[in-house]
């Protein structure tokens, strides 16, 4: 585990493509501690245990679907959160809470459904060691090349997802925190950059 703030860490980083690496991070909130994504990293849950375990799982999209999962729950217990559309795709393991609505959970994480990278992408907002971070799974990642929504072609909704970027552009984040990235990492301080900006920049290369 890689400390990134105060209280939130970064698992292993993963390779499941050639040029594109996940991470899964580890908010240690004061209301039970939160993973975000999902790791096959097993020797993760060491280092997790060590910082108080997880309570609640959530997943941004049906890609972050593993037989970990089961590992999470048996080993810490943890609730699984997953947007209602892809929780078809959890097999391994219950999920707790199948949600379809924007709405705030524990420590005031809030709760975003971003459809269109698949049916079921979500976003979460934190604020986390006193800055705003928006986890934006797949939906929106810092690329080689600028800003990239996550079209697919084949596999996302390109109407969708632009209505679903629309939503996330009118937040105020202050560091992104991808699921997927093409970088040297998932967590982007936007620094004197207006999030709007980098949204209008994705929107821009989803849409021509």
């Amino acid at each position: 585990m890689k400390q990134i703030s105060a209280d939130l860490w970064q698992t292993e980083t993963l390779s499941p493509f050639p040029g594109l690496n996940t991470n899964a991070y580890l908010w240690t909130s004061p209301e039970g501690n939160v993973l975000f994504y999902n790791t096959t990293h097993e020797h993760e849950f060491d280092h997790i245990a060590e910082l108080g375990g997880v309570a609640h799982q959530y997943l941004s999209h049906r890609d972050e679907v593993a037989s970990s999962l089961a590992t999470v729950r048996e080993r810490f217990g943890a609730q699984l959160h997953i947007h209602k559309a892809d929780a078809d795709e959890v097999t391994q393991t219950p999920v707790d809470d199948a949600f379809d609505t924007r709405h705030f959970a524990i420590s005031g994480l809030e709760v975003i459904p971003t459809p269109g990278h698949t049916p079921g992408s979500a976003c979460y907002l934190a604020t986390i060691s006193g800055r705003r971070h928006l986890f934006t799974g797949d939906t929106l990642v810092l690329g080689k090349d600028g800003w990239w929504a996550g079209y697919l072609e084949g596999h996302s909704d390109r109407d969708t997802l632009v209505s679903s970027l629309e939503r996330i552009g009118r937040l105020a984040p202050e560091v992104i925190v991808s699921s997927a990235f093409m970088t040297d990492t998932g967590v982007t301080e936007l620094g004197d950059r207006q999030w709007a900006e980098c949204v209008t920049e994705a929107r821009a290369g989803l849409t021509g």
